[in-house]
C-alpha cells in the first residue's frame, strides 16, 4: 500500500478518536460495565455497525461528487429544511464541546491536583491555537499517532483475565438484568456517543480536504472500517475493565477518579497516569475534530469559504466560528458544571436528535445527480432503514428513561 494511503486511515482513527473514543464513549462504557459488567458488550457492536455504515456513506458522497454531507443536505433539501437539524447540531456542539474540554481539564486535575474549572480557559487557548496554526494533515495524524495510547485499555482488559465465557455472552442482546431504567438508559447513552451526528460532517469535510476522488473509494471503506473498528476494539476495552475492576468492588461511576481505577487494576499506579493521558488525548482529539466540524457546518450552510489547511486569513469566516465555537463552551467549564453530568446529558441529547441528522442521508446516497452509480444498494438502503427506525426510537425514550432515574 502506497504510504499516502497509509496515511489516509489516518482519517478513520481521528474520526474515531474524536467522534467514538471520546468523553462520551469513555463515560458510558465505564458506567456500562460498572453497573452491568459485559451484558453492554451488544450494544458497542450494533453501533459499532451503525458508525461504520453512517461514516462510509458520507466519505463516499464527498469523494463521487466533491459535496459534503452538509452541502448536499442544503442544495438538495434547501435552506429552510436544512436550518432545523443544524440548529439543533448547534446546540449539541456547544454541549459536547464543552464536555470535551472538561474531559480535558479532568485529565490535567488528575495529573495535577489543580481543580478542572482553573483549565479550562488554558485548555479552551491551546485547542484555539492549535485550530490556528495547524494544517488538516498535522492535525489527523498527530491526534491518531497520539491516540494509540488508548490501546492501554484493551491491554489492561487482556491482563485481568476476564471470564471470556461471560464476556462472550455479553455480545447477545438481553433483557436488563437489574435497574431496567438504568440499562436502557446506558445503552441509548452509548449509542448517542457512537452515532454522533457531527462524525457525518467532520467526516466529508475530512474527505474533501484531503481530495477524495472515485479512486479513493475503496480506501474510504477501508478508512471507516479501520478507524471505527478501532474506537469500537478500545471502547469495549474500556468497558471489560470497568466490569472487571469497578463492577467487583460496587463502584458506580459518578466522577471520572473513579474511571481513573480501571487502569489502576491491572497496570497499577502507572494505570492511573496512562488513564489521564488517554483521557487528554482523546478529549482534545475531540476538541479539535469538534470545533472544526461547527466551523465546517456554519461555513458550508453560509456559502463562505472554508478549509482548515487554507491560512486563517483565506478563510476567515471559518476561522471566526471555530473561535466563537471554541470560546463559548469553555465558558461552561469555567462556571463549574460538573463535566460528567453534562457528558451524560449530551449523549441522551445526541440520541434525541439523530433521527434530523440521519434521515436525510438515505435520499441523499439514493440521488444519482451526486452519485450516479455509486449510489446505494438494496443491502445498504436495508441497513440504513434499520438504523433510522433505530435513531426513532432511540430520540422517544432517551429524555423519558433520563428522567425515570436512568441519568
Amino acid at each position: 500500500m502506497k504510504p499516502r494511503k497509509v496515511l489516509q486511515v489516518a482519517l478513520g482513527i481521528l474520526t474515531s478518536i474524536g467522534g467514538f473514543l471520546d468523553v462520551g464513549a469513555i463515560a458510558t462504557a465505564a458506567d456500562a460495565g460498572a453497573s452491568f459488567r459485559f451484558s453492554l458488550l451488544w450494544v458497542v457492536l450494533i453501533g459499532t455497525i451503525c458508525v461504520i455504515f453512517l461514516v462510509e456513506m458520507p466519505g463516499r458522497l464527498a469523494a463521487v461528487s466533491k459535496h459534503t454531507y452538509a452541502d448536499a443536505v442544503r442544495e438538495r433539501f434547501g435552506f429552510q429544511f436544512y436550518i432545523w437539524p443544524i440548529l439543533a447540531e448547534f446546540v449539541v456542539d456547544f454541549l459536547v464541546l464543552g464536555a470535551e474540554i472538561g474531559g480535558v481539564c479532568i485529565a490535567l486535575q488528575l495529573l495535577t491536583g489543580i481543580a478542572f474549572h482553573w483549565w479550562a480557559i488554558p485548555v479552551a487557548l491551546a485547542v484555539w491555537l492549535t485550530a490556528w496554526l495547524g494544517t488538516f494533515d498535522f492535525i489527523e495524524n498527530g491526534v491518531a499517532l497520539l491516540g494509540l495510547i488508548t490501546l492501554a485499555f484493551v491491554a489492561g482488559g487482556i491482563v485481568l483475565h476476564p471470564p471470556w465465557g461471560e464476556l462472550a455472552k455479553g455480545f447477545i442482546p438481553a433483557a436488563a438484568p437489574q435497574e431496567p431504567a438504568h440499562y436502557w438508559f446506558t445503552a441509548v447513552s452509548i449509542m448517542g456517543a457512537l452515532i454522533s451526528p457531527y462524525l457525518l460532517y467532520f467526516y466529508s469535510s475530512g474527505a474533501i480536504e484531503d481530495g477524495w476522488g472515485k479512486k479513493d473509494l475503496t480506501m474510504n471503506r477501508m478508512v471507516a472500517g479501520v478507524g471505527m473498528g478501532f474506537g469500537s476494539i478500545v471502547q469495549m476495552g474500556m468497558l471489560v475493565t470497568a466490569a472487571m475492576v469497578l463492577a467487583p468492588q460496587g463502584i458506580q461511576v459518578d466522577q471520572y477518579g473513579q474511571i481513573a481505577l480501571t487502569l489502576v487494576g491491572p497496570f497499577g499506579e502507572w494505570g492511573y497516569y496512562l488513564f489521564a493521558v488517554s483521557l487528554g488525548i482523546t478529549c482534545f482529539g475531540a476538541c479539535m475534530e469538534q470545533a472544526l466540524e461547527t466551523g465546517f457546518v456554519v461555513s458550508q450552510a453560509l456559502g463562505w469559504n472554508w478549509g482548515e489547511s487554507k491560512r486563517p486569513v483565506e478563510a476567515t469566516r471559518f476561522t471566526m466560528a471555530y473561535t466563537l465555537s471554541i470560546a463559548a463552551s469553555s465558558l461552561l467549564m469555567v462556571i463549574g458544571i460538573d463535566p460528567l453530568k453534562l457528558t451524560l446529558f449530551s449523549m441522551a441529547l445526541t440520541a434525541v436528535m439523530l433521527p434530523l441528522v440521519v434521515t436525510p442521508l438515505l435520499v441523499i446516497m439514493n440521488d444519482r445527480h451526486y452519485l450516479g452509480e455509486h449510489t446505494n444498494g438494496w443491502f445498504t438502503n436495508t441497513v440504513v432503514g434499520l438504523i433510522i427506525g433505530l435513531t426513532f426510537v432511540m430520540a422517544l425514550v432517551a429524555i423519558p428513561l433520563e428522567y425515570l432515574g436512568g441519568g
